[in-house]
């Protein structure tokens, strides 16, 4: 049985990153020409999470994602149709006009991804995950949801212990180095326990609630010893969306 992912209406929850919003994937990007073709696209999630960066622009293949910069810890809220291949990623500090990252990746039709802008004090990059729906179970009456995290924590020398506990359970339990994008795993619905700490004094917990058939992805973030309380390790989440049965 084949699955779909709908999408969720934005929501303004200030202490969450918010709620993703958007369309299905169409796949119906048109030519200069104004035609009703269809040609090839991808969908793509953009997130800031580079803590010293306040004002982040992001270009793929030098078109903005993007009419606004991202602040920390928010991104584009929907998955947004791009043309697929070889696309050159760059983000920018807006206010400066000053290139972070550069890096290139292959986007193939019908998929869907995230990219990450982590890093802080001028050591940034770019982090690319396929969001592969496509592989995750209807849930549709199981109660169950599917769940992720990204490392996006700026220690590059010490890895983290992650931990996502569901019914007394872990579900998760892994070292995950910087940069880490786990898979998604199944969760009952209800509230999960997530956990990151390592050695550097990394230390956060969180309770989050999750519903049946939503898919999501935790954020690990922040700089360690960080004085600023906006800059400190937390842990938020966003949903990604509602997976559904393409055929009801």
């Amino acid at each position: 049985m084949n699955k779909a992912l709908s999408y969720l209406r934005r929501s303004l929850v200030p202490v969450l990153a918010v709620v993703s919003a958007g369309v299905l994937l169409t796949a119906c990007l048109k030519d200069k020409d104004y035609d009703n073709t269809p040609i090839p696209a991808a969908g793509l999630m953009t997130f800031n999470l580079a803590p010293d960066q306040s004002n982040l622009l992001v270009r793929l293949s030098g078109n903005l994602l993007t009419q606004q910069p991202l602040g920390y810890t928010n991104y584009s809220g929907v998955y947004q149709n791009i043309y697929v291949g070889d696309r050159q990623i760059e983000a920018f500090n807006y206010n400066a006009g000053k290139t972070l990252t550069s890096s290139s990746y292959k986007f193939e039709d019908g998929k869907y991804y995230s990219l990450f802008v982590t890093g802080v004090d001028s050591a940034y990059r770019n982090i690319v995950a396929v969001d592969d729906f496509g592989k995750l179970d209807s849930t549709s009456s199981t109660g169950k949801a599917y769940v992720r995290y990204i490392n996006a924590i700026t220690d590059t020398v010490n890895a983290s212990t992650v931990t996502i506990a569901a019914g007394g359970n872990n579900i998760v339990n892994e070292s995950a180095a910087y940069g880490k994008v786990n898979e998604f795993t199944e969760a009952t619905a209800g509230n999960v326990v997530v956990t990151v700490k390592n050695n550097n004094g990394v230390d956060a917990t969180r309770t989050i609630s999750l519903e049946a058939n939503k898919v999501y992805t935790v954020l690990l973030l922040g700089k360690p010893g960080a004085t600023d309380a906006a800059k400190q390790v937390q842990i938020k989440f966003v949903a990604n969306g509602l997976l559904t049965d393409d055929n009801k």
